[in-house]
């Protein structure tokens, strides 16, 4: 929905398993009229879509992608988002690591993107900008050594300086601005604020600008000018709450740096506070034992007593160093619902959705909000509630934090 102080907002269609059209389809019809008619119904209700690269190909068979922009136009809902991180299926099946399959060295990403700004292309509103949220280059922990590291950068910028060349051409033959977003995440290459800005200095502008020469002919300062345009960044508040980031700070930053943000992903981590006493502290890993599960990766970042930060890749991995007593608390990458503080004895990050959301109404960050709580099948059963009431309660959460005068 478009709010009143310049941000479109929604939720992103992720949560609904489907990896064929035809399933997403069915709960698009299915859900978003009961959730349009509740959080913006005198206006029409922004869609953050979620395709992989199935349904992104069945889509543009025949006449599909026309169908859709005419029902889109019908039941007044538009498109402005696509979330391209997630490249095959996202649920009923094990993702973890392989959610970052293909990464951003393999064909298959480059092409899977290019169909999706196709296809926002085809369906973007004028005088809206597009996004598509994208993996962080690709997974930290297959890239062990500084020689590996170096190859994946140098591809994975040919590849995204041949998005840019794409999203040029768009622009000057349509004049619609879509920007692709590196999604930072832990374990991921690009996993906080420094990383991207590395990324973007080292990497993104010195080898992306010599390739915009080369292609259309930009001057230097063009060039440099055209990938921060059509470059941006995914802000995901949980992935950042994990890796213990100062959201101001990552702001200053990358404003500094010139890095802007394509959108922010409104999500909630869970954190952990491990008592001292030893039998409350069982009781807290107990807690956390219970929210082991299959399907996603659940990295754990630890704090010291001393501060130092300790990553754990998956949350099993994790839980045997939890009893170690020099470790004062941690958090779990685990999208919890955004509209509770606290889940029984562990507790939620809420509070930086609230500072974040507070930080928006005074500038202006990003045009793009999209709550992404994608975990409702596997959360516990003590925290699930219906799914339609629950993507309502958060987007009216967030509406009032956003429209709220405190």
């Amino acid at each position: 929905m478009y709010l009143s102080n310049q941000h479109h907002l929604t939720y992103c269609t992720n949560i609904h398993p489907g990896a064929h059209w035809p399933e997403v389809m069915h709960a698009l019809e299915r859900f978003l009229p009961a959730i349009r008619q509740a959080v913006s119904p005198e206006q029409p209700f922004g869609i953050g879509l979620r395709l992989s690269h199935l349904a992104s190909e069945e889509l543009l068979h025949t006449d599909r992608l026309e169908k859709f922009r005419e029902w889109l136009e019908r039941h007044h809902y538009y498109v402005f988002t696509i979330n391209g991180f997630p490249y095959g299926g996202f649920h009923h099946q094990v993702v973890k690591a392989f959610v970052h399959e293909p990464d951003w060295t393999r064909p298959e990403r480059l092409h899977y993107t290019l169909r999706l700004l196709h296809i926002l292309a085809q369906l973007l509103p004028e005088g809206v900008q597009g996004s598509v949220s994208t993996s962080p280059l690709s997974y930290k922990l297959w890239h062990p050594d500084a020689q590996s590291l170096k190859l994946i950068y140098e591809k994975a910028t040919q590849q995204l300086a041949q998005i840019v060349v794409h999203l040029y051409k768009i622009y000057h033959d349509t004049g619609k601005v879509l920007h692709v977003d590196l999604e930072p995440e832990p374990d991921g290459l690009l996993e906080n604020g420094q990383d991207v800005t590395h990324y973007f200095h080292d990497w993104l502008l010195p080898l992306g600008t010599k390739y915009l020469q080369n292609q259309l002919g930009l001057a230097s300062h063009e060039a440099e000018h055209t990938i921060r345009k059509h470059i941006q960044v995914c802000y995901d508040i949980c992935h950042f709450a994990v890796v213990y980031e100062d959201p101001q700070e990552v702001f200053a930053a990358w404003q500094a740096a010139g890095i802007q943000i394509g959108k922010i992903q409104i999500s909630s981590a869970l954190k952990a506070k491990l008592p001292a006493d030893p039998a409350n502290r069982s009781s807290m890993i107990d807690a956390l034992t219970g929210l082991i599960e299959p399907t996603y990766l659940h990295q754990v970042v630890a704090r010291t007593d001393e501060g130092a930060l300790i990553h754990y890749a998956d949350l099993p991995e994790a839980l045997p160093h939890m009893q170690d007593a020099h470790i004062r608390d941690c958090r779990i990458h685990f999208h919890v619902p955004i509209f509770l503080p606290n889940y029984g004895i562990l507790a939620a990050t809420q509070e930086d959705i609230i500072r974040i959301l507070a930080i928006i109404k005074q500038m202006p960050l990003t045009q793009h909000l999209e709550v992404e709580t994608y975990t409702w099948e596997v959360l516990p059963t003590t925290m699930r509630t219906a799914l339609g009431t629950s993507i309502t309660r958060e987007l009216r959460w967030v509406q009032d934090k956003l429209t709220s005068h405190a």
